[in-house]
């Protein structure tokens, strides 16, 4: 099958490339998915680049991608909530990327129904930030009608699928974004826009429950000073946390390494009585379910910036990197009206 390949990891464009791999095989619990559709996260780059290799040791040459809507071609033995024919969406577990590929194989947990109303490419977008929205906001930070919430970049993708999350959880919602895409947080349930430009958020924002950071080091700390007495500082960028490598089942090996690069944060956070938590989002079909819903009733809406061709997945990779969209990007795998199963 065609897939987009890492050889070796690096920031190199060339550190991908198309190329031909075997279609990988079925567990008796795994669902057979042929590829519709595939978003591209900054998460992509990440793996490509290294940075999660003592972590997530893939091992090369593997395919790239996280994020998958497409078509059940067949299903393991063992497989009760899945049929040939169904439309589906997932994030793959961690362990089992593979994406930017014609199929892939995903254990049935991960799996849910596609939202009916969406493309393939629509669906596509939703699963990653989809699932690192409502694990930081329901999950970590049980967040409840009255909270306030701040979410930083507010235009990106975890960023504008979070706000709508929470403004349907009952948060007072504040972002953080450019003056170009103010009108657009706007229109997705921002109640407070901070535009960086021209505003720092520390100066004008107090007393929120929530933040939920995707920025620098510099911005985490910052952050801080935002919350009140028994608030949460959830990142999604980092650092990690020694419950990061419990989590991950390495904590002999990770937790020291965790524990020593979180040590800053977790010490200011505790000076302030506020707590912070990474977050490194997991497969999970049955939370995907409820994001299903939430679309299917039009609570949430995905929000797109382009689709690039399949063959042209690497420029897809490069337009992340520039850091610049609004909302996801996706690429087409296979074309709706060409799938014969």
């Amino acid at each position: 099958m065609k897939a987009f390949i890492v050889d070796r990891y690096g920031s190199s464009a060339d550190n991908v490339r198309a190329g031909e791999m075997p279609e990988p095989e079925v567990g008796p619990h795994d669902v057979l998915v042929r590829i519709h559709a595939a978003g591209v996260n900054a998460l992509d780059l990440k793996i490509r680049n290294g940075e999660f290799k003592l972590i997530l040791p893939y091992r090369p040459p593997f395919i790239l991608g996280n994020d998958v809507a497409g078509v059940v071609v067949r299903v393991g033995p063992r497989v009760r909530k899945f049929k040939a024919g169904d439309e589906v969406y997932a994030r793959p577990d961690k362990n089992r990327i593979g994406t930017f590929a014609e199929f892939i194989a995903i254990d049935e947990t991960d799996l849910a129904l596609k939202p009916k109303q969406l493309t393939m490419e629509e669906a596509a977008s939703i699963p990653l930030v989809g699932l690192t929205a409502w694990q930081a906001l329901v999950e970590i930070a049980d967040v409840r009608p009255g909270h306030k919430v701040l979410i930083h970049a507010g235009s990106g993708g975890v960023g504008t699928f979070a706000i709508q999350l929470a403004k349907h959880l009952g948060a007072t919602v504040a972002t953080t974004t450019s003056t170009a895409n103010v009108d657009l947080v706007k229109r997705l349930g921002a109640d407070v826009v901070v535009d960086y430009r021209n505003e720092d958020f520390e100066a004008v924002l107090r007393d929120y429950d929530v933040v939920l950071n995707s920025l620098d080091a510099k911005m985490l700390k910052k952050s801080l000073t935002v919350l009140k007495p028994g608030g949460k500082l959830i990142s999604i960028s980092g650092p990690p946390d020694p419950a990061f490598a419990r989590e991950l089942g390495k904590p002999w090996i990770l937790r020291p390494v965790t524990r020593v690069l979180s040590h800053r944060i977790r010490k200011a956070a505790r000076r302030r009585h506020v707590a912070y938590s990474f977050l490194f989002m997991r497969a999970n079909g049955t939370q995907l379910g409820e994001i299903t819903a939430l679309v299917d009733s039009a609570t949430i809406e995905p929000v797109m910036d382009r689709v690039f061709p399949f063959a042209a997945t690497k420029e897809a990779l490069a337009y992340v990197q520039k850091g610049r969209s609004k909302g996801k990007v996706v690429v087409t795998v296979q074309e709706t009206h060409k799938e014969t199963s």
